[in-house]
């Protein structure tokens, strides 16, 4: 049974947060209603001769115009306020509601976005947000406006003539019926819409993201073709959605209005030329009934951006009602000696599909432990489960003896440092990128970690040295510096446990040379675990494991698995150039 509450009231519940301002911004409205329908009653007052007016006076008749400016001015200043007031209080409540779906977005599972397109996500914070602001903005104001002006107008016709106010009575249901029609056909064609401008996000996502790769193989026109569909099938559903608009918006309220206004003349007219009705009623009936149709086309022209935020907030909300875990604060988290035990873990990123079983080996404080094997076989699963991006299936992850499923993974990851192999590098300078801002790392400690990674040397040789702009994901450097520069974060935060996920595949020998010597110095007393395709850059590792479809079938250091000619050998004697018998 889904106990969740629905888009509707979750919208609500944002709105209530201030509703001490919307609820000010409609008394202002109502004033401003009155002031606007107030002004017709003058001018009526003028026209049935209701003034005593001495010979050559007209005190009187200037008096009323003065009021009427008057009430124009009112009306004018409280629509201002109103409306500042309502659009202020809509551009709030996005701002938070953008802001609690970022907050739970670093909260969601890294599986989540292993299945989920990165431009998906962005549509879903950038433009459906922006959406349902249109709702709060737009429909939001024009509704309560709209209803609040009908509710008047129609007061003052009874107050008028109750006859002719029955007679437009007519119009609501009628209006009703359409809105509904509308809404029914509509809605359809504008969740297409909005499925189709999150895959034309992802697609450009994905195609910018990896435009050399779609370069080289010549994918251009493919590319082009698969974005093409995607955008014809929302153009032809944008079309259709502005058939049912154009039919059922201002083309049925102006024909209706019209033919009501023909009606009220034709029948009433007379009445009032016969004396039955007095001319000024006539005059200010005619005023507000063409007042009830602006009103209505405004409510009518804001439907679709209704219905575009409706649909928008469910898949927002969709996001938000995902199970999360809650950033919590680590500041407080003492450093781990590193002391690392897999005891049986079995892993999988699929139910009944397990990619690792019955994992167990202990990595001591200050030990160098080094996971081999051909791509598959689980080892940066291994990883990704010490950093606590997926949970264990079976089995139990400790470290100092403390099992990291009770740890808040803030905590977990406080005192660990990871280099993957494609390193990414964030928009700002080289500075920033090696100490993320965090204020307990001085910019002497940045230096001396990037000369330690022997970094420095060609940083120092850029225009901006160490305040160098750097790109996003540092297209402007090469694949060895950016490398260098993230074993420098690593190294820079000083971490109790550090993992080089393939980080030196990327690097020509004479960097990985520095990277080398950087690395006996930086994992004294720290305990280090290195995925590795060269095996040569794991000779001095402590324990070598070497896995073959999610086990471990070999370990020991380099020494020992040579000489048991296993696995192992075969594979570094491959890398040798050796001719190895099978």
């Amino acid at each position: 049974m889904n106990t969740k509450p629905s888009s509707n009231r979750r919208l609500l519940a944002y709105a209530l947060v201030y509703k001490y301002r919307i609820i000010a911004a409609i008394l202002i409205l109502c004033c401003a209603v009155v002031a606007e329908l107030g002004g017709p009653y003058i001018i009526k007052t003028i026209i049935d001769g209701h003034l005593s007016l001495d010979e050559g006076d007209m005190t009187p008749v200037l008096a009323l115009l003065g009021g009427y400016l008057g009430l124009l001015v009112l009306a004018g200043a409280a629509n201002f306020s109103q409306s500042y007031l309502l659009q202020s209080t809509s551009l709030q409540i996005i701002k938070n509601m953008r802001m609690d779906l970022m907050r739970h977005v670093q909260r969601i599972p890294i599986r989540y976005f292993d299945n989920t397109p990165i431009g998906q996500i962005v549509s879903r914070i950038a433009n459906d947000t922006e959406a349902i602001r249109d709702l709060f903005m737009s429909f939001m104001a024009t509704f309560i406006v709209s209803i609040l002006q009908l509710a008047g107008i129609y007061t003052a016709l009874f107050i008028l003539d109750y006859r002719l106010a029955l007679f437009c009575l007519i119009l609501p249901p009628i209006f009703v019926l359409i809105m509904y029609v509308h809404l029914k056909y509509s809605k359809g064609y504008i969740t297409i819409m909005r499925a189709r401008l999150s895959d034309m996000n992802a697609t450009i996502n994905e195609s910018i993201a990896v435009m050399p790769i779609v370069q080289a193989f010549r994918r251009e026109k493919k590319t082009l073709e698969e974005f093409e569909v995607l955008n014809e099938d929302r153009y032809v559903n944008q079309v259709k959605q502005f058939r049912v608009f154009s039919l059922s918006s201002r083309n049925a309220v102006g024909t209706i209005g019209a033919l009501v206004t023909a009606m009220v003349v034709w029948y009433f007219g007379g009445n009032a030329l016969d004396g039955a009705i007095r001319f000024g009623v006539f005059y200010i009936f005619i005023d507000y009934l063409g007042r009830i149709f602006n009103p209505i086309i405004g409510i009518f022209d804001q439907l679709t951006n209704a219905q575009r935020a409706f649909v928008a907030a469910d898949k927002v909300f969709g996001i938000m009602d995902m199970e999360g875990v809650e950033v919590e604060d680590a500041s407080s988290a003492k450093r781990p000696e590193g002391a690392v035990k897999f005891d049986n873990v079995s892993f999988g990123y699929k139910d009944g599909e397990n990619v690792l079983k019955g994992i167990s080996f202990e990595a001591r404080k200050g030990e160098t432990v080094a996971l081999v094997g051909h791509t598959g076989s689980g080892k940066s699963s291994i990883m990704n489960l010490l950093l606590g991006f997926y949970e264990p299936g079976e089995g139990a992850i400790t470290i100092d003896g403390r099992n990291v499923a009770n740890t808040s993974k803030q905590e977990l990851r406080k005192h660990m440092g990871i280099v993957l192999q494609d390193p990414f590098l964030f928009a700002g300078d080289i500075k920033f990128n090696v100490s993320l801002y965090n204020e307990r790392i001085s910019p002497e400690q940045v230096k001396q970690a990037l000369r330690d990674v022997g970094a420095s040397t060609f940083v120092e040789q850029l225009p901006g040295g160490y305040d160098e702009p750097v790109v996003e994901r540092g297209s402007t450097l090469s694949a060895g510096q950016r490398q260098l520069i993230s074993f420098a974060r690593a190294l820079a935060f000083d971490p109790a446990i550090l993992i080089l996920d393939e980080a030196t595949a990327s690097i020509d020998s004479e960097t990985e040379g520095l990277i080398q010597r950087a690395l006996k110095v930086v994992s004294e007393g720290r305990t280090t675990f290195v995925i590795a395709h060269r095996l040569s850059t794991i000779r001095e590792a402590d324990q070598i494991l070497v896995l073959h479809r999610g086990e471990i079938v070999e370990r020991g250091n380099h020494d020992t698995l040579m000489a048991l000619g296993g696995r192992y050998y075969k594979m570094y004697q491959l890398q040798k150039g050796e001719r190895v018998a099978v």
